[in-house]
């Protein structure tokens, strides 16, 4: 396979341009104003999801490669030039409202074929670094470092913002709901063709999709939706999705039981507070949290928690989930585990086994579940002792060779 004619200065690559792709904290921001709606618009889908397109810049094979001068070897796998697109686009916000998003379309040139589409769902984005989202197309990004040179192989790159990020950044992020990360990234997808059109840009019917850590969950929440909703307008190739919270429901257990520092736990108030809000729970924070983290969190929801759950999360709370009585909030969970359903299309789950930020379990609960409802075509790729950060570099590299052999 691929990955065995790739040595180590590739990898290290690798590394250098995913550095800081998720976090295990964040730093204080302020909530913003919500965007009004676009005029007119309502529940009804429009006929058309683009709405503008913007080119960014046309960047040559020899600058792709020299972006990280320290490896060389990047070149590599540098073919085409590319040209970088910043869309706008019609999405449907979480209350079912079409809202305007973002995104960036990555397009090699003089390929002289048509092309396969790629669509890339990004880590976790913290919000004080909203420069990092894929339209920005900045330098340090995943997309601007790493997804470049994967669309210099020959792949369109659909690489959404996501709502929260670009043009909808005056709304929340709903971090972490697999239906908004997953529509959001199919009207891109929507949008992507519909520029295709507009520029004579020949697509062929192939579609991978890839994406590490949330982007791991929103490829996943993006397979299913693909196939079980829309395979005869989008038909899934093969998708790669590594490190996903699959398994909401377990995750939730696994937090409230075990008695040991967990290095996320300010990332899971973001999703407590998502699911609180998008399922229409809206109970106070004294109502999740001790006091004074509470109070503190109200101020300021990215602030720093206890690595205990113990500590942070009240009593009620806890048992409410352990003796199974919130029914909302466990309704909520539920509605985002992604892990038992059976797809048609080649997937691999990639996952460290030492990862102590998204539990392995996540990847191993969705493989066997897959596999009792009759999925084929489904594998497990654990990356030994690896954690999430360290296991980074063998994803994308065991990813792009997976998916590489049904192109």
């Amino acid at each position: 396979m691929l990955v065995n004619h790739l040595n180590k200065r590739l990898a290290r690559f690798v590394f250098l341009v995913w550095a800081g792709l998720a976090t295990a904290s964040f730093t204080g921001c302020s909530k913003e104003a919500a965007m009004p709606r676009l005029a007119g618009e309502g529940a009804t889908a429009p006929d058309a999801y683009l709405v503008s397109s913007t080119l960014i810049g046309e960047y040559p094979a020899s600058e792709l490669a020299a972006r990280i001068p320290e490896v060389p070897i990047a070149g590599a796998l540098v073919r085409y030039p590319i040209r970088v697109y910043r869309l706008t686009y019609r999405t449907r916000n979480t209350d079912g409202q079409f809202i305007m998003a973002s995104g960036a379309l990555l397009v090699p040139v003089g390929t002289g074929q048509a092309l396969p589409v790629l669509s890339y769902q990004h880590g976790t984005i913290r919000p004080d670094e909203e420069g990092r989202a894929p339209s920005y197309y900045r330098s340090g990004s995943e997309v601007w470092s790493v997804v470049s040179v994967l669309a210099s192989t020959g792949y369109m790159v659909s690489a959404p913002d996501y709502i929260g990020y670009g043009a909808s950044k005056a709304f929340p992020h709903p971090y972490e709901q697999a239906a908004s990360l997953a529509s959001a990234s199919l009207d891109m997808l929507r949008a992507a063709r519909e520029f295709a059109g507009q520029q004579q840009v020949t697509l062929n019917q192939k579609h991978f999709l890839l994406g590490y850590s949330e982007g791991g969950f929103a490829t996943m929440a993006l397979h299913k939706l693909m196939e079980e909703q829309y395979s005869a307008e989008f038909p899934v190739t093969a998708s790669a999705p590594g490190a996903g919270a699959y398994h909401k429901s377990a995750f939730a257990d696994y937090i409230l039981k075990v008695d040991k520092p967990l290095s996320f736990l300010s990332t899971y108030v973001w999703v407590l507070d998502t699911y609180n809000r998008v399922y229409g729970i809206n109970r106070p924070f004294a109502y999740y949290y001790n006091q004074p983290w509470a109070t503190q969190l109200q101020a300021d929801l990215y602030s720093a928690v206890p690595d205990r759950a113990a500590l942070l999360f009240t009593p009620a709370f806890q048992q409410g989930i352990l003796n199974r009585t919130d029914q909302a909030m466990l309704a909520a969970f539920r509605a985002n585990d992604i892990h038992d359903w059976r797809p048609k299309a080649p997937l691999a789950l990639f996952h460290g086994t030492a990862d102590d930020y998204v539990p392995f379990f996540n990847s191993k609960d969705a493989y066997n579940a897959m596999h009792l409802r009759g999925a084929t075509q489904v594998e497990l790729r654990p990356i030994a002792g690896g954690n999430h950060f360290s296991s980074v570099t063998e994803y994308t590299l065991q990813a792009y060779a997976f998916i590489s052999q049904y192109r």
